[in-house]
Formats: structure tokens, sequence, C-alpha cells
């Protein structure tokens, strides 16, 4: 088994650290919006397989306990105490956090600290910062001010920035910066429509346009990358048109100002992430989200990032949210995985043990710590 010095997680959120009933704790383990189906678990899947295999020791159980015997003893040591000993077990040294989405459900920057015991930094997601200026804005042009502002001074206690244009508009868009005009009209259609129906999501494309511009202008400012949502997510997600090929055009236009550009989870898309990597100077992707929801057969996704997917492009996340099991399973997973696909290189001779521990640190934290300036 490789040894991780260090393992910075690029891309998370934070937990749920409330009492979880079985349905809600379920729930937290699944991407989709509807009830469940009747006299079914979401622990008969690849990740709640995982999840009982590999999380149910640090609970003090058997490994594999029954859904019924897992739940159970997570409740008896109540939500706070089963996290505390996951996220301790998990082991991060470093949490990048994405803070924009049900931040009420879960604990913020300082909370993930003291539960963790991890250096714990925050990512901004662009799109909730302007849905935020979106309640106070009088007009269009009033948003776009509020929205520079408030961005700016979050990204000063930040570490990057992420959009998630692929799954409100998908990345087939014209990908062109807007002008100031167009995008104060969008702004002030936005709002009247807000003001007339009940309150709706940033979803237009050209105010989205608009966050990215301001958002690689600050990049370029700051240092920092740029965080991009890539396929898999939940049935909002329009999959063929969340290709991050589709994107060149803007990721071009950051590799011009040098600006790296992270993509995030990459199923199933991680073939295509990693050709990016090799073609775009500043291209970087991980397969967070995929290792755990593909349990037993994550070797594939790992193969396929290894396949092509320069070693110094490649990073690590968990994508976790809400479940403290799922930052542990990232870290089990990703150690598994990286493994035995570079064990298999050393014992057919493709790569020295030194060669492949360099590698596994590439991934693991040097990258993350280069475009990150950690």
């Amino acid at each position: 088994m490789i040894e991780l010095e260090r393992l910075i997680d690029h891309h998370c959120h934070g937990v749920d650290v409330r009492p979880l009933s079985r349905a809600r704790l379920e729930a937290l383990m699944s991407e989709a919006h509807r009830p469940e189906v009747p006299g079914c678990t979401q622990f008969d899947k690849p990740v709640g397989m995982v999840m009982r295999r590999y999380c149910a020791p640090v609970l003090g159980l058997e490994p594999h306990a029954s859904p019924e015997d897992y739940v159970a003893r997570r409740a008896e040591l109540g939500g706070e105490e089963a996290s505390r000993r996951l996220m301790r077990a998990a082991g991060t040294s470093d949490l990048l956090l994405d803070t924009g989405h049900r931040s009420g459900d879960i604990l913020d920057v300082p909370g993930m600290a003291a539960l963790s015991g991890a250096s714990v930094r925050e990512i901004v997601r662009i799109e909730a910062v302007m849905e935020q200026a979106a309640r106070t804005a009088g007009s269009g042009e009033q948003l776009l001010t509020l929205f520079e502002a408030a961005l700016a001074e979050r990204a000063s206690k930040a570490v990057g920035l992420k959009s998630i244009v692929a799954y409100r508009t998908t990345f087939d868009i014209d990908q062109s910066a807007p002008s100031r005009a167009e995008a104060a009209a969008a702004g002030d259609a936005w709002l009247r429509r807000n003001a007339e129906s009940g309150w709706r999501r940033l979803e237009d494309p050209t105010l989205i346009r608009h966050g990215l511009y301001v958002a690689l202008d600050l990049c370029v400012q700051r240092q920092f990358p740029l965080q991009l949502h890539v396929g898999v997510g939940d049935r909002d997600v329009d999959m063929p048109k969340c290709d991050p090929t589709v994107f060149v055009p803007f990721i071009l236009q950051a590799e011009v100002k040098d600006v790296p550009i992270t993509l995030l989870h990459c199923y199933p898309f991680v073939q295509e992430s990693a050709w990016m990597a090799e073609v775009f100077s500043n291209v970087y992707f991980d397969v967070g989200f995929t290792l755990n929801f593909t349990g037993a057969l994550a070797r594939r996704a790992m193969e396929d990032a290894l396949g092509m997917g320069p070693f110094f492009k490649q990073l690590y996340s968990s994508d976790a949210f809400g479940l403290a099991e799922l930052h542990h399973l990232g870290r089990v997973q990703f150690q598994r995985m990286l493994s035995a696909v570079l064990s298999d290189w050393v014992a057919a001779g493709d790569c020295s043990v030194k060669e492949a521990d360099r590698t596994a640190a590439m991934i693991a934290h040097k990258n993350a710590e280069r475009i990150y300036r950690l």
C-alpha cells in the first residue's frame, strides 16, 4: 500500500453532525431527489457496500455490518462523535471547502477544522455569491456591483473559486464575455422574474458568463485556480452537454491568462478530462466522487485517469458532502486504487518503487500545493 505523507482534498464540502434518521442518512448517500424505491436501500449499491466495509470498523463494528447495525451504532454514538471518528480516521491533512451549497445544513470552515483536525480553507462558489447579491439588489446594474464587491471580498479569504456552470446552463453556451450592458439587462430580467413569480436560482447564461469572467480576472490577480464541475451530479445535469471538451473556448481564454482550470469529478468523462490535461497547459483534473460511488470497481476510473493524464496534472478530492463517511471513504478508495495500479506497474517493471512513490505524492498533495499555493 502506498503511504501518503500528506493528503490534500482540493474539493469537498462540510458534514452534517446532527442526529440523522436512516432516511436522512440514506438520502445523503444518493444523488437522486425522488423518494426511495419501496423495499430498497441505498446500502445496496457500491458506495453502500464499501461504507459498511470500511466505515463500520471506525465506529466499532465488524466489517460488513448490516445496515441496521450500522445505523443503530451511528445513532448510539451521536452524529457529532461518529463524524469526528470518521474524519480523524481519514487523516486528510488539508480540506479545501466549497461552502456554496446548502451551507445552513453543514459545518463551515471553522467547524470542519475543529471536527477533523485538518487545515481547512475556503473555495468560493461564484453562482452562490451572485444569488446572495440578488437578495438585496434593486437593479441589474446594482446586482453586478454588489456581486463583484462580494466576490472580491470573499476571495480575499479563500484559496480558489468554483463554478457550477455545467449544472446551471451546461457547457454548451456562448463562452465569450458579455458586455456590461448585456449583463445588467439580464440582471434586470432575473430580478423582475423573482419579484413576480418568487425566487428562482441563477440559471441565466449571460449572468453566469459575466460571473465567470469576473472570476477569471480575480484568479489572475490572486493566482487562484478556477474549479469547474464536470459530468456526474443529480438529475438536473444534462449529461451530454456537461462534457468538458464542450467548454474548450472558455478554457483557452483561461490558458491565455495562465489560470489553472481544475475539472472536478469528471465521470463519465474521465478519459476526455485526462486528454485535456495532456493538451492544455492549464487543465488539471480529479476523479473525486467517482471513486466512492463506483466502490469495489473504482480501479477502472483510476486506470482511466492514469492512462493518459500527466501525473503532474492530477489531484485528489473526495467531493464528500454531508456525511463524514464520504470523507473517510474518499481517502480509503483513493489510497487503495492508486496503490493497486502503481503496484502492478512496479511488479511488471514499468516503473520503480521510487517512481511510484513520487507519482503518488504528486497526485496526493504536491500538485495541489503548487496550484493553490498552500
